[in-house]
Parts: C-alpha cells; sequence; structure tokens
C-alpha cells in the first residue's frame, strides 16, 4: 500500500475527476472553510478546470454551502447534505463551542441568545445577503452593542442551529442569509443514515485513514464513529502500513499518480487538516511550517505528495521558500500559472 498516492487519488489532487465545485463539495463530504478567499482554490484545484466563476456561480446558487459545522470551525457542504449534515454534527458543535465560551468567560444568557438571533434572523431575511457590518447596525438600532467576540458566537450559534448559512460570496468577507430559504429542508432525518454516509463520504475521499483521523475530523464521539464504520460492513477494509492500521474503501483508487507533479495547497486544506497524524506526508522536523499548535495552517507545497515548501497566494509573482533550500523550477511554475488562471476564469 501507498497511502500517499492513494490520499491524492482520492482527494482528488491527482487526475482529478469531476468538473464542477459542487460534484467536489459532494465527495468530500465536508471541506475546511477556514480562510474565506482560499477555500475557493481548495475547491476548484480539485476539478479538472479550474474556475473562480464556476465555484462563485455553485456557491451563490447554494449547492454549495459555508456554516460552522464540525468542531465548530467553518465548512463547505453541499445543499443535498446540509440538513443531514447539520443534525448529525450540530449537537457537538455546539458543546464544544460553549466550552470554548466558557473558556473564554463568555456568557450569553438564553434570553440574550433568542433576541439576538430574532435580530440577525430578520436582518438576513430583509437584506438577502447579510454582513456582520449589517447586524452591527441592527442590534445598534435596537439598542444592543457588544464586542466583535460576542457577535460572532452568536452568528456561529445561529449556523449551528439551522437559522443562518452562507449568503452570495463577497470578494473578502462572509455574508449570511436564511438556511430555510435557501436550503429546502427533508421530510425526516435518520441519524443512523446521516451517520452511514458521513462515515462513507469522509473514507472514500481521505482514505486510507485511521478511526483517531476520523474521531479528530468529525468532531463526533469514538463511539459514534466505530458504529458508522461498522455500518459501511464489507465496503472498508483495514491495511496495516508502518505498524499502523488504516481503513480504505474496496472501490478506492490505485491507478493515475503521477509523480514529479508540484500542488500548492492553501492553507486549512484537507490535505493536512482531516488527519489527527500529519506525519504520513508532513515531515515532523517541518510541521511548524504547516501549522502551529493553536490551530493556525499555512498555505503549503506538496511535492509527490510530500510537504516541502510554502508558498504566498496573494502575490503577484510565484513566491515559494522550499524546506530544504531547493530552487523554484520549471514544474513548479506549471502550479502557480495554473493558479493564475483559476484566478480569471
Amino acid at each position: 500500500m501507498n497511502p500517499i498516492a492513494i490520499r491524492l487519488l482520492n482527494q482528488q489532487l491527482t487526475a482529478p475527476q469531476f468538473d464542477s465545485p459542487s460534484e467536489v463539495v459532494s465527495h468530500m463530504g465536508a471541506m475546511q472553510a477556514q480562510e474565506y478567499r482560499m477555500m475557493r482554490w481548495a475547491v476548484a484545484m480539485r476539478t479538472r478546470r479550474p474556475s473562480h466563476k464556476a465555484f462563485k456561480a455553485a456557491y451563490d446558487s447554494g449547492q454549495i454551502i459555508r456554516l460552522h459545522l464540525m468542531r465548530g470551525t467553518w465548512q463547505l457542504v453541499t445543499a443535498k447534505d446540509y440538513w443531514t449534515f447539520l443534525h448529525l454534527c450540530a449537537p457537538k458543535a455546539i458543546a464544544v463551542t460553549k466550552g470554548w465560551m466558557a473558556s473564554n468567560k463568555v456568557s450569553i444568557p438564553n434570553e440574550e441568545l433568542l433576541k439576538v438571533r430574532d435580530i440577525l434572523e430578520q436582518t438576513a431575511a430583509y437584506m438577502g445577503s447579510a454582513t456582520k457590518e449589517n447586524f452591527v447596525q441592527a442590534l445598534a438600532e435596537n439598542d444592543i452593542r457588544m464586542d466583535d467576540h460576542r457577535l460572532s458566537y452568536h452568528i456561529r450559534m445561529a449556523e449551528m442551529s439551522g437559522t443562518l448559512c452562507s449568503g452570495e460570496l463577497h470578494p473578502t468577507k462572509a455574508t449570511y442569509t436564511l438556511s430555510a430559504k435557501k436550503v429546502k429542508k427533508p421530510t425526516h432525518i435518520d441519524r443512523d443514515e446521516a451517520l452511514m454516509r458521513f462515515t462513507r463520504k469522509y473514507f472514500q475521499s481521505r482514505g486510507p485513514a485511521t478511526l483517531e483521523d476520523f474521531v479528530w475530523w468529525s468532531g463526533l464521539n469514538v463511539s459514534d464513529c466505530k458504529r458508522g464504520i461498522e455500518m459501511l460492513g464489507g465496503w472498508i477494509h483495514q491495511e496495516t502500513w508502518q505498524g499502523r492500521s488504516f481503513y480504505l474503501t474496496d472501490d478506492c483508487r490505485t491507478r493515475g499518480f503521477r509523480s514529479g507533479k508540484y500542488l500548492l495547497i492553501p492553507p486549512y486544506d484537507e490535505y493536512l487538516i482531516a488527519y489527527k497524524s500529519r506525519d504520513v506526508v508532513l515531515p515532523v522536523e517541518h510541521r511548524h511550517r504547516a501549522h502551529n499548535n493553536s490551530g493556525i495552517f499555512q498555505p503549503i507545497i506538496a511535492h509527490n505528495g510530500i510537504i516541502c515548501g510554502n508558498w504566498s497566494p496573494f502575490k503577484n509573482e510565484c513566491q515559494a521558500e522550499f524546506f530544504d533550500g531547493r530552487e523554484v523550477t520549471d514544474s513548479v511554475m506549471d502550479a502557480w500559472n495554473a493558479y493564475c488562471r483559476y484566478r480569471t476564469k
């Protein structure tokens, strides 16, 4: 087993199979969307023909939704998976968020929570796509003032309650709209079916991965993660690599890997953040160059799947710095030119 090559294929970073952004997000199940501008490249680079305009069209039309979901952090999901995964993940995510609030000495009484949520809901309904600044103004008109940190918690809780989700794509800042208006609600959500779908999508797109990887990524309890794997039955199996047991789907891709390729990967990308143990692709001695212990992830470069450098996404020229001091090659420039084309298409 070559876990690096298989991950590149399953994550659609090598020989991508999909044409549209919504197909990519559906395949991945949920994608980290912490960095508002770079989440677009994270999706687009996994399509056959990366296009910023195609991402915007899918996002604005509601095919792709951004919200706080797993682990209380930003995720992208498809409209089809939105209510199902929210139903599954929100209870644990809300508990995690309340824990953060307590550690930061932020207490929001239920009366305040409901009053503010009602104002946020009315503002989003009126504006169509409301910004945080719109919320601040609406709250001020109701004689409610709070710091940005507290307001962020209110917005996050409104997202995890199914009240708000992403509005239209803005160049630099998040917008919000009513979830009920943007995403059709299913008549029934069976938790076991939701858990099985969630588990299947993780391993079809991230395998080979361990149970610990899935627990970390999903934010669910260990018992839920084990049950999800058990419900997949014979569709998933285990293989051992360097003394560790990895799960793979029986139909996972093993052909299509092309050696020598460089990838310019955005910060918070699933290629790293989907796993608890990242040493499969990230040498331990270089871990601090990819992310710190506070959960801040950097733009990274991969060569043959191994993380080997950093790059600057918002410069006019290719700026790359490699951990071993290697020079920028034609292959690196090919990757940079592909990124530049994506921004204009």
